[in-house]
């Protein structure tokens, strides 16, 4: 199973097997749930929890979510865009350059709260 639907009709190009086209598109539409959560994480920070460390820590931590919850619906779209090409060629599938990189920030953010966290309960 290679991606690519087997065709009888030598006059149809290969296309991509609607499975994995579908697959692509629910990892893209996983890309805009995660932009959303990124958002009102972001907003809610510096909304709903204003007593969350220093004003300065709070608010980098929430403008650092919210970019990254502007930025992951344009990785997911830029990344769905190379993986439709690579099923339709029957290239390999993309570098995961840009998992890398939000996994990494997001990871980041993660270790800055908690420090945050135990700086401010001392």
């Amino acid at each position: 199973m290679d991606g690519v639907a087997d065709t009888d009709d030598d006059t149809t190009p290969n296309r991509p097997d609607e499975r994995f086209t579908l697959a692509s598109e629910r990892t893209f539409l996983a890309w805009i749930r995660t932009a959303l959560g990124l958002l009102a994480g972001g907003i809610a920070l510096l909304h709903v929890v204003p007593d969350f460390s220093t004003g300065w820590v709070r608010t980098t931590i929430a403008l650092v979510l919210i970019v990254l919850g502007i930025a992951a619906p344009i990785a997911g779209l830029r990344r769905w865009l190379q993986v439709q090409r690579a099923l339709e060629s029957g290239a390999p599938m993309p570098a995961e350059h840009d998992l890398w990189v939000f996994a990494i920030a997001i990871a980041a953010i993660g270790v800055v709260a908690a420090v945050a966290t135990i700086v401010a309960a001392v």
